[in-house]
């Protein structure tokens, strides 16, 4: 088993590793969705030191939870930490049943309907430890809306959202509560208008996008907001070889990526080429080196990623591989990267 650290998120005195693994690659993002061996993929995660699970009703919506929901009940409850998201609600639909959505394919017969207000605040949670198995979460985020639907529904996340979550931790039902978020300045919106005590933030601060470190990482370290990192491998293309080029694993931003992306990808590969360093590896570790990061939290499909995540999470990295790569421009001068290893 790989002995991750652990880092306390903001002040709750909830601890989680530096390495957790997001939900939706248990749902079949991207990939047909195999039950058996989205359990097995739980298991290996936490056979190999992982104890933080993030996942969401949205994700194969309930495919995601239901998977942790045959593995975590039958673990030591105080083991690991869940989170999960509010914001949508699963209703029954028969007519989508084998349909697509975004990166899910073959849907069940359920799909979300967004439901920001208090009365769905308190069914999606009560809905969401009914899959998984669970009498408790530890952690709540309000679930990103499309970019389509945020200017009508943020105010009221203010008004009903953040309150019944605000009421959930205040009853101790939860530990800590937060927004899962795509997008840097819809964070910000929200944190100027509660008390947060984190934030997952995806595809905002990683090797290629590192947009997050202009306000919302400052903001954060700041008010001690706990940040995790969702997408360090950029929807995948840094988790694959950037000279093959394939439907998968050139993702970024949960679509095709751009010839300016690929040749970006090529360029950090080339560097950790001559360093000795797994690109993965440096994707990885590169996020969490920032004051206010708590974890970072890839979407592992299989065993054998989950295990080769926990490797690369704590494979040595020499301090002069961060030094060429600011030194060419691939990060900015003012990312922190951690200290030097090997």
């Amino acid at each position: 088993m790989t002995r991750l650290t652990t880092r306390e998120i903001g002040r709750t005195g909830l601890r989680v590793t530096t390495l957790g693994m997001g939900g939706a690659g248990l749902a079949g993002m991207y990939a047909s969705f195999d039950p058996e061996a989205a359990e097995r993929t739980v298991r290996a995660a936490y056979e190999a030191g992982i104890r933080f699970f993030d996942t969401a009703p949205q994700y194969g919506f309930g495919r995601s939870e239901r998977a942790l929901g045959r593995v975590l009940p039958g673990l030591p409850r105080e083991s690991f930490v869940v989170s999960t998201k509010v914001g949508r609600v699963l209703v029954d639909a028969p007519e989508v049943e084998g349909t697509e959505f975004g990166a899910f394919s073959d849907l069940p017969p359920t799909f979300q309907r967004l439901d920001y207000s208090r009365d769905g605040v308190m069914r999606s949670v009560d809905e969401s430890l009914g899959r998984l198995g669970l009498d408790s979460v530890d952690i709540l985020l309000i679930h990103d809306p499309d970019p389509a639907d945020w200017d009508e529904l943020r105010g009221l996340m203010v008004a009903e959202t953040y309150p019944a979550l605000r009421e959930l931790r205040d009853q101790g039902v939860v530990r800590a509560i937060g927004a899962g978020m795509n997008h840097n300045e819809r964070f910000i919106y929200l944190a100027e208008r509660g008390d947060y005590d984190c934030v997952l933030i995806a595809l905002r601060y990683n090797l290629l996008d590192t947009s997050a470190l202009d306000a919302l990482l400052p903001m954060c370290a700041e008010r001690g907001i706990g940040v995790y990192h969702g997408g360090p491998y950029g929807s995948g293309i840094l988790a694959s070889d950037p000279d093959v080029v394939t439907n998968l694993g050139t993702r970024h931003w949960y679509a095709r990526a751009s010839a300016e992306v690929i040749e970006r990808a090529r360029g950090l590969k080339a560097v950790c080429g001559r360093h000795g360093v797994p690109l993965k590896a440096a994707a990885l570790q590169f996020g969490l080196a920032h004051p206010a990061a708590v974890s970072t939290v890839p979407g592992p499909r299989s065993e054998q990623e989950a295990r080769e995540n926990a490797d690369m999470a704590t494979r040595p990295i020499p301090g002069a591989m961060w030094e060429e790569m600011r030194a060419l421009g691939l990060i900015p001068e003012a990312a922190p990267t951690p200290p030097g290893r090997g």
